[in-house]
């Protein structure tokens, strides 16, 4: 997945209304952050701190987060804190972290996480335009830990690969686009219109061949066979360490 800035993998999440409670941060709190200190329980708040220069102490289900994600790349050096369902809450106790970030709506209770440091929570979508949301997420970590200037490189740099890309889909035509990810031998999960990926196929006006149903996040898991009914369409199969399934 290499080269595709801001794509998102989540999958099987439960929106949930963000808690009040996540959102009552001032400028103290952000002052007595230690950079070098802060955990991420799930894997957009990953990509939001990497994205800002910031290496995450510790990171949830580290090996995955290598498989499904992969860009951009987590340094060996973080901790792995466990499951991003079921985070090891001792381990975290031991690690003191300064800050603790991670999907709103996702994992364990703040309440309960809050007992441990301080934290809050990001949005990865609104259902309607994800990118739109990483977007917003991103200026409110770099606010959160005083780094705008780093945000608004990244998304400068974000707009000048968009825009020098665009000349190699100018003469593509309108053929439609299949954007899945094999989950095992028998199941794809393909990207709908919600998906981050639809903005980005708008941006190149390249039409989604998939319109059928989506979760919140956009995606939907698919039998093989169901597929097989697209014929005069392009795919695209991001691989996740398992070429040897894709092959068979």
């Amino acid at each position: 997945m290499s080269g595709l800035p801001l794509i998102s993998r989540r999958r099987l999440l439960t929106a949930m209304a963000l808690s009040p409670l996540l959102w009552q941060m001032n400028t103290a709190h952000a002052a007595a952050i230690d950079p070098n200190r802060i955990v991420a329980l799930e894997w957009l708040p990953v990509e939001l701190l990497l994205a800002l220069g910031i290496v995450p102490y510790g990171v949830a289900d580290t090996i995955n987060y290598r498989l499904w994600v992969s860009e951009p790349p987590l340094p060996d050096s973080v901790i792995d804190v466990g499951l991003r369902t079921e985070p090891n809450l001792e381990l975290l106790t031991e690690m003191k972290p300064s800050f603790m970030v991670w999907s709103a709506g996702y994992g364990p209770s703040p309440e309960m996480l809050a007992r441990i440091a301080p934290g809050r929570g990001f949005n990865f979508s609104d259902g309607k335009q994800p990118l739109a949301m990483a977007r917003k997420s991103l200026t409110e970590m770099a606010d959160l830990l005083n780094l705008q200037s780093a945000a608004e490189t990244h998304l400068a740099q974000y707009e000048d690969f968009i825009r020098s890309m665009k000349p190699r889909f100018v003469k593509r035509g309108a053929r439609p686009l299949l954007l899945t990810t094999l989950i095992d031998p028998r199941h794809m999960l393909v990207f709908g219109p919600n998906s981050l990926f639809q903005e980005i196929l708008d941006e190149y006006g390249i039409p989604n061949a998939w319109q059928g149903e989506t979760n919140f996040w956009g995606s939907t898991a698919v039998s093989i066979d169901r597929l097989a009914a697209y014929k005069d369409v392009d795919v695209l199969c991001f691989d996740h360490d398992n070429s040897k399934d894709m092959d068979a």
